[in-house]
C-alpha cells in the first residue's frame, strides 16, 4: 500500500469512526460525513487518474454533485431541527414525536 492510499484510507476510516463515536450534535456528524465524501472523491480522482481511462472520468464529478447535494440536505435538516428543538443535540431528538 503506497503512502497516498494510506492517507485516504486512514482519513475514511478516522471520518467512520468520528461518526460511529462522536454522535452527540448533529453538525459533527454531518462534518464526519462530509469528510468520508471528500476522501472518497480524491481517492476516485487518483485512481481515475492512475488508470488514464477516460471511462471514468465523469464519476468523480458525480460524486462529487452528490456530495453537494447530501451537503445542502444535511444543512436544510439542521436548520429545521435547531428551529424546532432548539439545539442539534442528538439526545434531544425523538423521531417518534413529530
Amino acid at each position: 500500500m503506497t503512502p497516498v492510499h494510506f492517507a485516504f484510507s486512514s482519513a475514511f476510516l478516522l471520518g467512520l469512526t468520528g461518526l460511529a463515536f462522536h454522535r452527540t450534535h448533529l453538525l459533527s456528524a454531518l462534518l464526519c460525513l462530509e469528510g468520508m465524501m471528500l476522501s472518497l472523491f480524491i481517492a476516485l480522482s487518483l485512481w481515475t487518474l492512475q488508470l488514464d481511462s477516460t471511462n471514468f472520468s465523469a464519476s468523480p464529478m458525480l460524486l462529487l454533485a452528490f456530495s453537494a447535494c447530501e451537503a445542502s440536505a444535511g444543512l436544510a435538516l439542521l436548520v429545521a431541527t435547531a428551529r424546532t428543538h432548539g439545539s442539534d443535540r442528538l439526545q434531544s431528538l425523538n423521531l417518534l414525536q413529530c
